[in-house]
């Protein structure tokens, strides 16, 4: 790819999405864009990116921003937030929102589907504490096809061996050849929006829990800190924010902090403590 073809498609890329991609994305640049070159009948990418420029599509548009997301989820990933969730935020959540029997949950960045279908699958096995209570599982992305394949509820065996305790796959999922399918009540119990993290929040509703696991490590610190700030408004006084193992909110943002003896959780500041509390 020429300079003023990668200085124009990485500026392109983060105006669009957020997404930061130094010299050292251009193997990753290029691989990605190559079949798309394909599909819009051109010789080469540079071709692709002057399209970009003069004439692009929606079509288009959609296809590049999908090609360039990294859409990396399995399920229970990483395990102990799961942990958490089932053993610490959800009795919390029970107590603590009883009177309304009700709270929602936002899977940022969903990707395809892993994530939220996780918590549903707990929630599941939680059911008889949930009798009467409304529970909404949302799961965003800026990736079409992600969100796709999400719906559809439908992974490989591959994905299915990934952190999905047999147990549960045996009980929530239905082989249709060398693919499984999640069941019909798991699949209801998430909804799927398209949504890029750059968009005003406020038509998303409130939450209680907010999951942005292995996400904000692709943004800048400046897109971080207003992402998180955009969070903090969608959440109560007592509300969670979960991020990833390697992610903090310390020198980004002074709208949270970390949950006392909880990795990976954060409340809102001033709140004097979450929807659950730390045991």
């Amino acid at each position: 790819m020429k300079p003023d073809d990668f200085a124009f498609f990485t500026k392109y890329i983060y105006d669009q999405t957020g997404l930061v991609l130094g010299p050292d994305k251009m193997y990753l640049i290029e691989s990605r864009l190559a079949p798309l070159a394909r599909k819009y009948g051109v010789a080469n990418i540079d071709l692709l990116v002057g399209q970009l420029r003069t004439s692009r599509t929606a079509d288009m548009q959609r296809d590049i921003v999908d090609a360039m997301m990294t859409n990396e989820s399995f399920f229970f990933r990483d395990g102990k937030p799961f942990d958490q969730f089932r053993q610490i935020v959800l009795p919390g959540l029970l107590q603590s929102r009883a009177a309304r029997k009700s709270f929602r949950i936002w899977c940022a960045a969903a990707s395809t589907g892993q994530e939220p279908y996780t918590l549903a699958m707990i929630l599941k096995e939680e059911a008889a504490k949930l009798a009467g209570w409304r529970v909404d599982i949302v799961g965003t992305d800026i990736s079409h096809e992600a969100l796709e394949r999400a719906k559809s509820g439908i992974y490989t065996q591959f994905e299915v061996q990934r952190g999905l305790p047999i147990q549960l796959l045996v009980k929530y999922f239905k082989q249709q050849g060398d693919k499984w399918q999640i069941a019909p009540e798991i699949r209801s119990a998430v909804q799927y929006k398209s949504f890029n993290l750059l968009s005003d929040f406020a038509a998303l509703g409130a939450f209680d829990v907010i999951f942005c696991r292995n996400v904000l490590i692709y943004f800048d610190q400046k897109t971080k800190g207003t992402i998180l700030d955009r969070m903090a408004k969608l959440l109560p006084a007592d509300g969670l924010l979960y991020l990833g193992g390697a992610e903090t909110v310390l020198g980004v943002t002074e709208r949270f902090q970390p949950m006392p003896g909880q990795r990976g959780i954060y409340q809102v500041v001033g709140s004097g403590g979450g929807a659950a509390k730390a045991v």
